[in-house]
């Protein structure tokens, strides 16, 4: 038999839950993560954009893809996604928590406790939610994974993301703790995601002058990111083919922290 280099990409017998998987990173990382063989589960906000993006996927790749609505602040939609994804599947191998937002403040004595506890409870608390009700079904699964979409602003300030900045930094934490604690039976690990251009920057409120900049970032590619970009890095984390890797935050953002440090 000759030697595939690309056997431990693949996710076939793999049962995956994405959470804000409907559009933009995460409907990549779905169709990438089904595409390598796995089956999806699409968990969003928007119910219905994710029933629509699960069809689109299954139909692209031929293997079987869902999608059902999920406010991942609340426990019982979370508790919901888990029990019809093991109905649906018979178990889950792995999570990738992908939510966040916080808002932008370029005044910080704009931003309310409010802004910061909402901040905590999309991008930190809700991962934490969603990982400990899947924790139970992860631990019965060979190669069970949890993978964060966290962000280049958790480890290098941005002037106008502050709560959104300091609510990922927080997770990044707690998912190296839990990595640590859940040792030789579920690998855990983030990507600091940079600059990846998606329909949200216009929805955000963005003016296009920005967005402008946005598409052509200081860093040493000289663009911004692409939603297959973040997907393929995700692939590899969920798959065998990282199974020596745990506790790491993966910096994916075209090298922008080398222009941050050096300049260009």
């Amino acid at each position: 038999m000759a030697y595939d280099a690309f056997a431990e990409f693949r996710m076939t017998g793999h049962n995956v839950i994405i959470t804000g998987g409907a559009q933009n990173i995460g409907a990549g990382i779905a169709k990438t993560l089904s595409g390598a063989g796995a089956k999806v589960m699409i968990a969003d906000l928007n119910g219905d954009k994710a029933r629509q993006t699960a069809a689109a996927i299954q139909k692209e790749t031929g293997n079987e893809c869902h999608g059902m609505k999920c406010d991942v602040t609340s426990l019982s939609d979370i508790e919901q996604v888990v029990r019809e994804t093991v109905s649906a599947f018979g178990g889950i191998s792995t999570l990738v928590n992908n939510v966040g937002w916080g808002g932008r403040h370029e005044d910080p004595t704009a931003i309310s406790e409010e802004d910061f506890i909402a901040a905590y409870k999309l991008n930190t608390i809700s991962a934490y939610r969603m990982s400990m009700a899947c924790l139970p079904h992860l631990l019965k699964s060979q190669n069970a994974t949890i993978t964060n979409s966290g962000s280049f602003s958790s480890a290098v300030p941005a002037y106008d993301i502050l709560a959104y900045g300091t609510a990922k930094a927080a997770l990044n934490q707690m998912m190296v703790s839990l990595a640590h604690m859940l040792a030789k039976k579920v690998r855990i690990n983030s990507v600091l995601i940079g600059t990846v251009m998606t329909e949200g920057y216009g929805s955000a409120g963005i003016d296009e002058e920005m967005q402008e900049k946005l598409r052509h970032p200081d860093n040493l590619t000289g663009r911004a990111g692409r939603p297959e970009d973040i997907a393929n890095t995700v692939l590899w984390l969920c798959s065998p083919a990282s199974g020596w890797v745990s506790g790491q935050t993966i910096n994916v953002h075209g090298g922008g922290g080398v222009t941050r440090l050096f300049g260009r």
